[in-house]
């Protein structure tokens, strides 16, 4: 008897050889999610739980190319895109777009690593708000990032944020709270503005949280949720796992835990 095909879901990131974040994080997510994860690599970083030693891009063309494998075979119920680094490689990843189909995206709009690397040049961040962004069903910066996407200074709220982001083309926003006081996520998607509430876990261990978060509400849409209620599941998960954060892995800030291995 034939099993019905689950749900999948394709990253389009960066490889964190610590295992952390990009593809390694969301890999585990989608799993944790019930969804079967693809990923097409972006980039190919060198790091651990201190820092980010080298990075090396994908070449455009293998990046389209891994897309268009996936998708002509397997298929794509949603996207997530994290790490993208460069001006060719948003292109190549708007080019790839174009063989998945209606599948709803998600982007994290990775700019800066927690260590401080930088892994989003000027010129590819124009060119994500100008090509990007306009192809994205849910955007997810944290207040930092959304902060430098809209050009809105330290005064704003994650409401004002939230909105800013929308009027840059995604259909949806979720403005993460990891870096406010109330760590409160707030999603807008044209209409309603709603805070989704979250635990604060000071001996949580966080590096990767905000793929596991991206990742798991691009899960969701792949099993057919609606977008607010997917942000809130992907906030339980992301909030979770930063609680059961491993620690004693490296010298550096843990990874996240979707799977209460510690």
């Amino acid at each position: 008897m034939a099993r019905n095909k689950p749900p999948t879901a394709l990253s389009i990131a960066g490889s964190d050889s610590g295992g952390g974040a990009g593809i390694q994080a969301d890999l585990k997510a989608f799993a944790r999610c019930g969804v079967h994860g693809m990923t097409a690599i972006t980039a190919i970083t060198a790091q651990n739980t201190v820092g980010v030693e080298a990075v090396e891009a994908i070449s455009p063309r293998i990046i389209v190319a891994q897309v268009r494998a996936v998708a002509g075979d397997i298929g794509v119920d949603a996207v997530k895109i994290g790490m993208l680094g460069t001006a060719e490689t948003v292109d190549a990843v708007v080019e790839a777009l174009g063989f998945v189909g209606d599948a709803p995206v998600v982007i994290d709009p990775v700019m800066v690593a927690e260590s401080g690397a930088v892994l989003l040049a000027d010129e590819a961040r124009a060119a994500l708000v100008e090509r990007l962004l306009p192809l994205t069903a849910v955007a997810t910066p944290n207040i930092p990032e959304a902060r430098v996407l809209t050009g809105l200074g330290e005064g704003a709220s994650q409401e004002e944020l939230a909105r800013a982001v929308v009027a840059l083309g995604p259909r949806a926003a979720v403005v993460t709270g990891g870096h406010s006081e109330e760590l409160v996520d707030v999603f807008f998607d044209g209409e309603q503005v709603v805070e989704i509430p979250g635990d604060r876990h000071p001996d949580g261990a966080a590096h990767g949280s905000g793929c596991t978060h991206s990742s798991a509400l691009a899960a969701y849409l792949a099993s057919g949720e609606e977008p607010l209620e997917a942000a809130r599941k992907a906030r339980e998960i992301a909030s979770a796992a930063v609680g059961a954060g491993l620690r004693g892995i490296g010298v550096g800030p843990g990874p996240v835990d979707v799977f209460g291995l510690g």
